[in-house]
C-alpha cells in the first residue's frame, strides 16, 4: 500500500460536512510526490510532477480546479488574477503551473490539449517542502471524498523504473542537420550586419520505437540521473510533457526573488583533467561570456522596476551537471511592489536564453526562420501557491510523449562568433539526456 490507512482516515474525517464549497485537508506522509503519480497517473487524464528531489517537490492527480488564459501578451497577468481564491481558501495550497514558448501558441496538433498558459490544482497532491511530506487532498464542490479516498488506498507502491524495452528504434530530425545549420549560418550572417545581438534557434528529434515508454518512469529516471536538475512531467490526456532543466527562471519567496540563467555551453571531460579544460575553455570563450552577459543584463533590467537590492556576479560560475557545464550566474533581489511569481515570470519571459535580444526582432526572425512548434518547450513550468510564491523553470531539455512516438527539443543561442556546426553539436549534447533514455535497450 502506498498511503498509510491512518493518514487517509485523518483526511476522511476532516474532509466531512458541507459538500456544496470547496474542502481541503493535509496530513504529514513519507510518501515521495513522483511515487504518488507514477502508482496514480494512469487513472486520471490530467497528472503532474515538478521539483528537485528532497527540496521543493509538488506531485499531483486529477484536478481539483484548472484554469487557462487565452493567448497573448496578458496572459500572466490574467492567470496571476484568477488565482487569488486559493489564498482564501488555503494559502499554502499548490497549483502546477505551465506556459507555451509562444504567446499564441501551441499551434500543432501533436500538442492537443496544451494551453498557452495553465494552472492546475491537483485532486490529490503530495508536497515536499523544508525535509516535511504532506498528503494534500482538495474536493470541489459537490465532490464527497468517500471515492478520492477509496481510490488512494488502491495504490501500490511502484517497482524501480526500468529501461524502455524496445528491440527497435527510428530517429528522425526535424528539420534535417543540414537544413537547420543553413538556417544558423543565416542567423549569424544577420547578427553581423547588426539585425539582431542574439537569436536562439531550436530544432528537435522524434523517436519512434516499438513498445510505447511509460512517461512518469521517465521522470523518474531523469530525477535520479540529473538531481542538480528540475524534473518535470505534465500529463494531459494521452500526451505527457517530460524533463529536468538546469535552468531556473524565477523564484519567489515572500519578498525574495531569485533567478539563475545559464548561457553558454561546454561538454563534461572524460576525466578530471580534460573536464577542467573545458569548464576553462568556456569561461575564457569570449562567444561564450557575452552570451551569458546579455541574458543577466536583460534579467536585471526587467526586474529593476518591481525589485530592489538586485545583485548579480560580475563574473559567471560553472554550473557542472552531469553530461553539460553551463556559464551560470544567480540574480537576487527584494521585491519592492507585489507580484506573484507568474506576474514576474510574464516580465522576463522570453529571456534572450530561450528567444534572443532584441526581442522584438529576435523573435520575428524565430517565427519566420523556425520548421517546428515549440509548445511549451522553452516556456516555462512550475508551481504556485495561494500567497504567490513559488517556483518557475524554463521548460528545456524536454519531450513530449505519446504512446510509442517522443519528440525531443532543443535549441542554441546564436551570437557574433558562432559556428554553425558547432550550435549543432551543442543541440546533440542537449538531446543527449532523454535521447540515451529511449534508445538504450
Amino acid at each position: 500500500m502506498l498511503l498509510p490507512p491512518s493518514a487517509l482516515e485523518e483526511l476522511a474525517a476532516r474532509l466531512s460536512g458541507d459538500t456544496s464549497r470547496y474542502r481541503t485537508a493535509s496530513v504529514v506522509v513519507d510518501t515521495d510526490p513522483l511515487e504518488l503519480v507514477r502508482s496514480g497517473a494512469h487513472l486520471f487524464s490530467t497528472a503532474g510532477y515538478f521539483g528537485r528531489p528532497e527540496r521543493s517537490e509538488v506531485g499531483g492527480l486529477g484536478v481539483a480546479w484548472r484554469t487557462v488564459a487565452p493567448y497573448g501578451y496578458d496572459r500572466f497577468e490574467l492567470l496571476a488574477s484568477s488565482l487569488g481564491w486559493m489564498h482564501r481558501l488555503d494559502p499554502g495550497l499548490r497549483a502546477l503551473v505551465g506556459f507555451s514558448f509562444d504567446p499564441n501558441g501551441p499551434h500543432r496538433p501533436e500538442w492537443d490539449g496544451f494551453a498557452s498558459t495553465a494552472a492546475i490544482l491537483p485532486l490529490v497532491a503530495v508536497v515536499t517542502e523544508a525535509g516535511s511530506r504532506r498528503l494534500v487532498v482538495t474536493l470541489p464542490p459537490g465532490r464527497t471524498g468517500t471515492e478520492v479516498l477509496a481510490m488512494l488506498a488502491q495504490l501500490r507502491r511502484q517497482d524501480p523504473p526500468t529501461s524502455v524495452q524496445a528491440a527497435d528504434h527510428a530517429i528522425e530530425s526535424r528539420p534535417a542537420p543540414a537544413e537547420w545549420v543553413e538556417v544558423v549560418r543565416e542567423s549569424a550572417d544577420a547578427i553581423e550586419h547588426g539585425t539582431m545581438e542574439k537569436v536562439v534557434l531550436a530544432r528537435s528529434v522524434i523517436v519512434r520505437a516499438d513498445v510505447s515508454a511509460v512517461p512518469f518512469d521517465l521522470v523518474a529516471r531523469l530525477r535520479s540521473a540529473y538531481a542538480g536538475c528540475f524534473a518535470f512531467g505534465w500529463q494531459e490526456a494521452d500526451r505527457t510533457f517530460v524533463g529536468a532543466t538546469p535552468e531556473l527562471l524565477v523564484e519567489r519567496r515572500g519578498e525574495r526573488v531569485r533567478s539563475q540563467p545559464l548561457a553558454g555551453s561546454a561538454p563534461r571531460g572524460d576525466g578530471e583533467d580534460d573536464d577542467r579544460a573545458f569548464g576553462e575553455a568556456l569561461m575564457a570563450s569570449p562567444k561564450d561570456r557575452r552570451e551569458h552577459t546579455v541574458v543577466v543584463e536583460d534579467i536585471v533590467a526587467r526586474l529593476t522596476p518591481v525589485a530592489e537590492h538586485l545583485t548579480a556576479p560580475s563574473t559567471p560560475a560553472l554550473l557542472k551537471m552531469a553530461n553539460v557545464q553551463h556559464l551560470a550566474s544567480e540574480v537576487i533581489g527584494v521585491l519592492s511592489a507585489p507580484r506573484s511569481v507568474i506576474e514576474l515570470a510574464g516580465m522576463l519571459h522570453p529571456t534572450p536564453a530561450v528567444g534572443g535580444l532584441p526581442r522584438t526582432e529576435a523573435l520575428a526572425f524565430v517565427r519566420k526562420a523556425e520548421r517546428i512548434d515549440r509548445g511549451w518547450y522553452s516556456g516555462g513550468i512550475g508551481w504556485v501557491d495561494g500567497r504567490g510564491d513559488g517556483q518557475i523553470a524554463l521548460a528545456l531539455r524536454c519531450a513530449l510523449v505519446r504512446g510509442d512516438t517522443a519528440q525531443l527539443y532543443a535549441g542554441a543561442g546564436i551570437v557574433a562568433g558562432s559556428r554553425p556546426e558547432r550550435e549543432l553539436e551543442e543541440t546533440r549534447l542537449k538531446f543527449r539526456p532523454l535521447l540515451n533514455l529511449l534508445t538504450e535497450a
